[in-house]
């Protein structure tokens, strides 16, 4: 082997023992695999399993036994593994080998070796197992793994649920749940304060089901004080459960849609109508909650809530006049004459707003308006294009008010 190629495939070794990328085993790998095919590793990795008297390789020597092509190399220096707790990633690829001898032989030694894993080494060796466990022959692996993690001691865990793998994070804190090792309150604050939407609603729905029937403020309240909006709307709905329904009408003015249809459907199980609060809060003049109107389009009639909407259009309040134009569109009451003033409007989003509900208007003519002024005499064709060629027709006023009112809303932007 010349010294450069040891160089690079010593490196390769050394940045996946460091442990920061559970795909840089898979890399050496196929790296190793590609060497050996092209004569670029002499002598041949599993030279030293023949030497007599048997001794323990190196750790460098081993990998690359087990990345060896030949698979009766890569079967021959599984047991070394045993010996060798760093190169136990390797093991888990070789688990979703091709050849069925190295593939039994590799779980087999998986599974006596997790056991005694510590609890960083686990965490280590499970992410190696979860992105191998995505190809062909690897689930067996990843069975292994969650077999071992039912079992495992509760001081075990932290490392796991605090892991930088995604795939491990939520498969911990499934296991976890599974096993009752989480309080409700703990549950609530991890619903409410982790990043990752998947961990947030397992731990949202597991925190209700584990309080029951007495879910108290330890609960609710990190629910309900989420930025989440899906783990806000599971507290909501579990004001209910609590015996708390009436305290859901300040979430009827929420500014996410699943939360205010969740508000709705609390008050409703109570016997509250919502859609009177929702006249009542876009009647009250200034203090109308931001997501009032919205609230009122998702579940109020056209007829009759539509002039409440018109005349909140007007509103002081930027993001009221934005939720009435909103609310307009939901109820399929927007009216081009009367909305296009908005265009000019200082707020960015209430032009954004206003685009999106002209928006069926971009490229026709309001039916019933007047129709547009003929349009004036084509100019001289140019030089060398015949005098009958097509002449493409000019865009609608529609179409032109439309894109001036986007240009100024970018500059605004």
């Amino acid at each position: 082997m010349s010294s450069s190629v040891y160089e690079d495939v010593t490196e390769r070794l050394t940045q996946a023992l460091a442990g920061d990328d559970p795909g840089a085993w898979a890399d050496l790998d196929g790296h190793v695999r590609g060497l050996v095919r092209w004569g670029g590793l002499v002598p041949a990795p599993g030279e030293w399993l023949s030497a007599t008297p048997p001794r323990q390789p190196t750790v460098l020597e081993l990998a690359l036994a087990l990345c060896d092509p030949d698979g009766r190399a890569r079967e021959a220096a599984l047991p070394y593994a045993a010996h060798t707790p760093a190169l136990l990633p390797l093991v888990v690829i070789r688990c979703a080998d091709w050849a069925e001898p190295v593939r039994d032989r590799a779980r087999a030694l998986l599974c006596a070796r997790l056991p005694g894993l510590a609890p960083e080494a686990l965490a280590s060796v499970a992410s190696v197992v979860l992105r191998e466990g995505r190809r062909l022959r690897g689930e067996a692996a990843r069975e292994l793994l969650t077999a071992r993690l039912r079992e495992v001691p509760e001081a075990h865990l932290p490392p796991l649920l605090t892991s930088e793998d995604r795939d491990l994070r939520r498969l911990a804190h499934r296991i976890a749940v599974e096993r009752d090792l989480l309080s409700p309150s703990r549950l609530a604050t991890i619903a409410a304060t982790h990043p990752d939407v998947v961990v947030q609603d397992l731990c949202a729905s597991a925190a209700i089901t584990a309080a029951g029937d007495t879910v108290d403020e330890t609960v609710l309240a990190p629910l309900l004080g989420s930025r989440s909006g899906r783990v806000r709307a599971a507290g909501v709905t579990a004001l209910r459960r609590a015996g708390r329904a009436a305290e859901a009408e300040p979430f009827l003015y929420d500014r996410s849609a699943l939360v205010r249809a969740c508000a709705r459907w609390t008050l409703r199980q109570a016997g509250t109508d919502p859609l009177p609060l929702y006249r009542a809060a876009c009647a009250a003049g200034d203090p109308t909650p931001y997501f009032a109107p919205v609230g009122l389009a998702e579940c109020g009639d056209r007829v009759a809530d539509a002039p409440v909407l018109w005349s909140l259009t007007g509103h002081e309040l930027p993001r009221v006049r934005a939720g009435a134009v909103v609310g307009l569109r939901l109820l399929d009451a927007v009216r081009f004459p009367r909305l296009v003033p908005l265009l000019d409007d200082s707020s960015p989003r209430v032009v954004r707003e206003t685009l999106k509900a002209l928006a069926p208007w971009d490229d026709h003519l309001l039916v019933g308006a007047s129709a547009p002024a003929p349009a004036p005499a084509p100019p001289r064709a140019p030089v060398g294009v015949p005098v009958d060629a097509p002449v493409p027709p000019p865009r609608s006023w529609v179409r032109r008010a439309l894109g001036v009112a986007r240009r100024r809303g970018a500059g605004r932007g």
